[in-house]
């Protein structure tokens, strides 16, 4: 799997440089020693690029009447407007990345839970976002966005991991002109790694797609925040755009918020068991034993995913299956990434 030309905005204290107000960093080693072998960085810091020193005192978050200012604890330094139109900047570049690691808590970096002061010096909340990261989120609301500290809990890190990779392969396809043909045939590729996520949002995108196939589309919401077929067309007409590219607009905001939700044990051991069917009828007694168990041995938290999937594609080489073998769910990303032997 070649994945270099996957590019990742990152803060530049995650990848080493010594950017940060001590004049340190804060190397990300999953970031630099992992992920960094399978994609390219394209780092900044902004606190840096608005004209801040290195090292320099600190600046945070302060509320003054409903606006939240970026400065020195005394109020002075006030860089907020010089954050926000970096950040805007920063955000156009964005549009090309297909993910984007922030520091954590950071006034301008941060992507939740930054502290937010009153002018008096009192912390008021941790319900902050940073200025520059928040322009990034703004202006890019697909893109798979994490903080470095997050990325130590197993599952958050393969959840990014796995957006990262579905929204890169989305950014090619519409590089190389989405066509009915070509939305289905991607759709038809993530089917179970949607499901592993969501089944209505499963359900939904399928849907979605009846249209785009031929197929009967009922007018039932899509999502909360769907539209019907119906409403595709007219809103494609009012935006005057093609109901094609409304229709891919829908989908792929529908994938990306699907993926986002967490991906539980029990919702894995069902994908598991809808792709243990398509080899009902070729696996013998023993086989379709030995697969229900691991299922269940991962179901239960015995063994890691890795082991009922490994287990399958040993299935899928001796009995080959064309729509189990195009699925994304069996390998998401590299495998040397070893993000399934955690959980």
């Amino acid at each position: 799997m070649t994945t270099k030309n996957i590019v990742i905005g990152i803060s530049a204290c995650l990848v080493g440089e010594k950017v940060r107000f001590d004049g340190g960093s804060k190397t990300s080693q999953f970031c630099v020693a992992e992920l960094g072998q399978h994609v390219t960085y394209k780092a900044f810091c902004p606190e840096v690029a608005v004209g801040l020193p290195v090292p320099r005192p600190t600046i945070r978050q302060i509320q003054k009447q409903d606006l939240i200012h970026v400065a020195r604890p005394d109020g002075s330094s006030d860089v907020t407007e010089a954050l926000q139109a970096y950040g805007q900047k920063i955000a156009q570049l964005a549009n090309s990345f297909s993910g984007y690691v922030f520091c954590a808590k950071s006034p301008s970096c941060g992507m939740e839970r930054v502290k937010v002061y009153n002018p008096n010096g009192d912390a008021l909340s941790s319900t902050g976002v940073g200025v520059f990261a928040n322009e990034i989120m703004k202006a890019n609301p697909l893109l798979p966005c994490e903080e470095n500290g997050r990325l130590n809990d197993a599952t958050i890190r393969e959840n990014f991991v796995a957006r990262v990779f579905v929204y890169h392969h989305w950014q090619q396809l519409c590089q190389s002109g989405i066509t009915k043909h070509k939305l289905i045939e991607f759709h038809s590729q993530y089917k179970y790694m949607v499901m592993s996520h969501d089944v209505v949002a499963y359900k939904a995108l399928g849907r979605l797609l009846g249209g785009a196939s031929g197929k009967s589309i009922t007018d039932k919401a899509i999502t909360d925040k769907a539209i019907t077929d119906k409403a595709i067309t007219d809103k494609s007409i009012a935006d005057n755009k093609d109901p094609l590219e409304a229709m891919a607009e829908q989908y792929i905001a529908g994938l990306m918020a699907a993926l986002t939700i967490k991906a539980t044990r029990k919702k894995h051991a069902n994908t598991l068991q809808h792709i243990q069917g398509y080899f009902s009828k070729q696996l013998n007694g023993n086989e379709r034993q030995e697969l229900s168990q691991q299922i269940n041995d991962y179901r239960t938290g015995l063994v890691p995913l890795v082991v009922p999937l490994t287990l399958i594609k040993h299935y899928l080489m001796h009995y080959p299956t064309a729509y189990i073998a195009q699925q994304v769910y069996l390998d998401p990303y590299p495998q040397q990434l070893r993000l399934r032997y955690g959980y």
